[in-house]
């Protein structure tokens, strides 16, 4: 399928980029080359080739909740660059 200058350009606008006259003519022939690419990949017969939406089987690894003590505000504070009282000290964000 060729796309048309037109086309592309309704694409960069949808995606908001700016293209040169050269930009415009190499992306036509790139994305043309890519719907030419997805035309030959649907003429495949995959009709007893199951659905699938992952190829490979995937697991979950957590672990489980544990209730524990939290640590003392001094251990944690101990290497903080700057502290104030039992808090972190960071500089200002917002003005």
């Amino acid at each position: 399928m060729k796309l048309s200058r037109e086309e592309v350009l309704h694409i960069a606008r949808l995606a908001r980029v700016g293209l040169t006259d050269t930009e415009i003519e190499r992306l036509r022939e790139q994305l043309s080359n890519i719907l030419e690419n997805f035309e030959i990949l649907q003429q495949v017969d995959t009709t007893d080739v199951p659905p699938t939406a992952q190829p490979i089987p995937l697991q979950n690894v957590t672990t489980g909740d544990e209730v524990a003590d939290s640590l003392p505000p001094g251990q944690i504070l101990a290497n903080a660059p700057r502290q104030e009282k039992e808090y972190f000290r960071v500089k200002a964000v917002l003005e």
